[in-house]
């Protein structure tokens, strides 16, 4: 066996393609007598993920994508690739999941190639009807993901998220960055905490938003990246829309309405409010490690979080009401936002 990784090894890690190289089954726990050979090796240099990720090309010319992580996320990365199963098997558009085991470097896991583009590079390229239709697309497919339960034994969301509150509000307090009236956030959170109560539990993709999503060439909206998959309450997975809004608030709004059908009810926006008040106060000094940029970046999404909720004054953002009000035409989102206008 240990020919068989050193081998591999060697193989694997050639600069040089002239000879294929292989992921065969005495080194794959997953891979049910199938052997890959590749002969052509990309490095992938995109995400904040620490695995290693490359496109590699069988002899036939068929692309994969291949993930390679450090042997201790062994069981987190196993439990991660059974789970893309069973979402792949609900009709997801993802990376499909092809197999899955230990080599030389760590845990690798294979999976289906996407040749597209980046959806948060292209979306503005499409109509608004189009970039509204997108979002229908983005939040009915998280409906879907959202229907794996949580097992049984998972701890009470409320109990779970109110250390994390705790924690953000904490460790801003100890930031040496301030965002501009920050403490409308924080008195967010400490007067509707008590939403957290009751909350259902559900598989989440964990980081889901417009920076994981691909169009492909069929004009295909796929998600990618589940690396950080967890459970917990299906609303919290909003939590990232702010990047899609950014983007494109039109398919923010769409993402919304999809996923609940045009029938938004109006605990969701005051829960979100929470949710992204406490992403927003984590972000800063998440930033300061990785630089300027990265601080600049999360000071500007705060200032833009806080103008949409009018410093937590409004639970409906502006960018919903105002894309809404200006692009839809679906009946039934109609219908949905006149009967929240209605309810506020």
């Amino acid at each position: 066996m240990a020919e068989i990784w050193d081998a591999y090894d060697r193989q694997f890690n050639r600069i040089e393609n002239t000879k294929p190289f292989c992921l065969c089954k005495e080194i794959s726990a997953f891979a049910g007598g199938m052997q890959m050979n590749f002969v052509t090796k990309e490095y992938i240099n995109k995400g904040w993920s620490s695995d290693k990720k490359y496109c590699v090309t069988d002899e036939n010319g068929t692309k994969y994508l291949l993930r390679i992580s450090d042997i201790a996320q062994h069981d987190a990365k196993q439990s991660e690739f059974n789970m893309m199963k069973r979402v792949s098997a609900l009709g997801v558009p993802m990376c499909q999941p092809i197999e899955s085991g230990i080599c030389a470097e760590g845990v690798y896991s294979i999976q289906s190639w996407i040749d597209g583009e980046d959806a948060e590079a292209v979306i503005c390229d499409y109509s608004d009807t189009e970039q509204y239709a997108y979002g229908l697309e983005a939040g009915r497919i998280l409906r879907k993901i959202h229907s794996i339960p949580a097992p049984a034994e998972q701890e009470d969301w409320a109990s779970r998220f109110q250390r994390k509150l705790d924690r953000n509000i904490g460790k801003y307090g100890e930031c040496p960055i301030k965002y501009e009236n920050g403490q409308a956030l924080i008195d967010y959170i400490n007067e509707n905490r008590h939403l957290l109560k009751n909350r259902p539990q559900v598989y989440q993709h964990g980081d889901y938003h417009i920076g994981n999503m691909m169009m492909g060439p069929n004009g295909r909206l796929y998600i990618i990246d589940f690396n950080r998959n967890d459970y917990g309450d299906p609303w919290e997975e909003f939590n990232r829309i702010v990047w899609c809004a950014q983007k494109s608030p039109l398919f923010a709004s769409g993402m919304v309405n999809g996923y609940f059908d045009g029938e938004v009810p109006l605990d969701f926006w005051k829960l979100l409010a929470l949710y992204i008040s406490s992403n927003t106060l984590s972000s800063v000094y998440w930033a300061i490690p990785f630089g300027q940029d990265e601080v600049d970046k999360m000071l500007k999404q705060a200032r833009e979080v806080l103008e949409w909720y009018d410093d937590m004054c409004s639970i409906v953002p502006a960018w919903y009401s105002e894309s809404i009000n200006a692009h839809v035409t679906n009946g039934s989102s109609a219908t949905g936002c006149l009967r929240l206008q209605q309810e506020l």
